[in-house]
């Protein structure tokens, strides 16, 4: 079960460069159901989601590259690319900065993961985190890889 809260970035935070990055690349064979294939450093993953905005079902299965590559061709969507940062935040949490580029340049989310629903509820987000979009489906990577940015 993934159990997440997203927001947009009202700042970024100082020392980017100092925390712990991916370089995410990421493609949709299909939006309904959500099945993902992901490319993250050296790592490839098949993930296969279930429905919800902030608590869903999740199934990851690691691939090869060779895997991932022909699997790629049957994606339906373009690819989004981001590079997320790994920031560790209080409560011993750690925010997952995702800077897009592009034709997602621009934008900038940032996701938190919980061990449980009352938990993700209860969270105090820190001052550099902008608005809560966890159930604005315009900000799901499914959304935006189909839809491009959001328009307000």
């Amino acid at each position: 079960m993934e159990i997440e809260r997203k927001f947009l970035v009202k700042s970024i935070p100082d020392n980017l460069e100092s925390y712990r990055k991916k370089e995410i690349e990421q493609c949709y064979i299909s939006t309904d159901p959500t099945i993902r294939l992901r490319k993250s450093n050296d790592s490839y993953i098949l993930t296969v989601k279930g429905k919800g905005s902030i608590a869903r079902e999740e199934f990851e299965l690691e691939l090869t590259q060779s895997q991932y590559e022909r699997l790629s061709y049957k994606a339906e969507t373009p690819a989004v690319a981001k590079t997320r940062y790994l920031i560790p935040i209080d409560g011993g949490l750690t925010a997952e900065l995702d800077i897009y580029y592009g034709r997602l340049s621009g934008l900038a989310t940032v996701e938190v993961e919980f061990s449980t629903v009352s938990d993700a509820e209860a969270f105090i987000p820190p001052n550099w985190f902008g608005e809560d979009v966890s159930r604005d489906k315009r900000y799901k990577n499914t959304w935006l890889a189909v839809n491009g940015l959001p328009k307000d």
